[in-house]
C-alpha cells in the first residue's frame, strides 16, 4: 500500500494511541486491544524507543517479537505498584471524571449483563499511568456516571486520598482524544479526528464535554502521521490491514 495514500480514520486512531506513550521512558507498555498494540509499537519504534513491549503472558519481547527477557508475575506487579508500567485499556463505560467500568451493565443487584468483572482496574489506576481506547464512541459508553466503577477517576482517587500515583493521560476514540484537563479533571475534547466535528462528538456523548480550545466550540485535530509513520504501520506492523475491522470508517 502506498503512503501517498491519505490516513484513515483507524491510522489516525493508531497515531493516537502511540502519542499516549510519548515521553514515558522505560516504562512497560500494556496494550489491550488491537488498535493500542499498534500504537505501542508504533511509538517504540519512533519516539519512545525506550518502552518495554509484552507478548501478554510472561516475556519482554523486542520489535521483531523475539524473546528479550522473562518477566514473571511477581516482577509485573512490582512494575505495577512502582509506577513503572502505562496501561491502555478498554471501557465498557466511562464518565466525565474518568471511572470506568468494565464489570457489569445494570444496578449491581440484579445486572442487566455480565462483563470481564473489575479484574486488576483499581490497582491499575491507583498505582501507575492508564489511558483508554474506546473503538466505538457513542451516549452508551461516554456515560454521566458509570453502572459499576472498575477503573478510579479523579473524583474518586481525591475522595479516598489517593492521588499520589493516580493519573490519566488520555481516552482515544474513533471520533477524537480527550484528557481531563477540564473543571475539576473532568474529561475534555483535546483533538478531533479529521472529518468529525465537535457536534458530532458531544451527540455521542452522555454528559457535558468541555473542548480545549479558546472559543469553547473550536478544536485542535490529532496530528498527521509522517510518511515514515504510515509506511511502518502499512507494511510493518499491521501489513493485513486488521486496523480498519476495527475502526470501520
Amino acid at each position: 500500500m502506498s503512503t501517498a495514500t491519505a490516513a484513515s480514520r483507524a491510522e489516525y486512531c493508531v497515531i493516537a494511541c502511540a502519542e499516549a506513550w510519548r515521553g514515558d521512558g522505560e516504562v512497560l507498555a500494556s496494550p489491550m486491544g488491537l488498535i493500542p498494540s499498534f500504537g505501542a509499537r508504533l511509538a517504540k519504534r519512533t519516539f519512545s524507543p525506550g518502552l518495554l513491549l509484552t507478548d501478554g503472558e510472561a516475556m519482554l519481547v523486542g520489535l521483531d517479537g523475539e524473546t528479550e527477557g522473562w518477566l514473571p508475575y511477581r516482577r509485573h506487579l512490582t512494575m505495577v505498584t512502582g509506577g513503572r508500567r502505562h496501561v491502555m485499556m478498554g471501557a465498557s463505560q466511562i464518565d466525565r471524571f474518568g471511572n470506568q467500568n468494565i464489570s457489569c451493565i445494570g444496578d449491581w443487584a440484579r445486572p442487566a449483563r455480565q462483563l470481564l468483572g473489575v479484574r486488576g482496574a483499581p490497582v491499575n489506576t491507583l498505582n501507575n499511568p492508564v489511558s483508554y481506547w474506546v473503538p466505538k464512541h457513542s451516549p452508551r459508553v461516554f456515560v454521566e456516571r458509570v453502572d459499576m466503577v472498575s477503573g478510579v477517576g479523579y473524583d474518586r482517587a481525591e475522595a479516598a486520598g489517593v492521588t499520589r500515583f493516580h493519573r490519566l493521560p488520555r481516552v482515544v476514540s474513533d471520533l477524537g482524544v480527550f484528557d481531563f484537563g477540564g473543571p475539576d479533571h473532568s474529561m475534555r475534547l483535546a483533538s478531533l479526528h479529521p472529518g468529525v466535528s465537535v457536534e458530532q462528538v458531544r451527540a455521542a456523548t452522555g454528559f457535558g464535554l468541555a473542548v480545549d480550545s479558546a472559543d469553547g466550540e473550536a478544536a485542535a485535530y490529532t496530528r498527521e502521521p509522517s510518511a515514515e509513520e504510515l509506511r511502518l504501520i502499512r507494511e510493518v506492523i499491521d501489513p493485513e490491514g486488521l486496523r480498519d475491522r476495527e475502526v470501520r470508517v
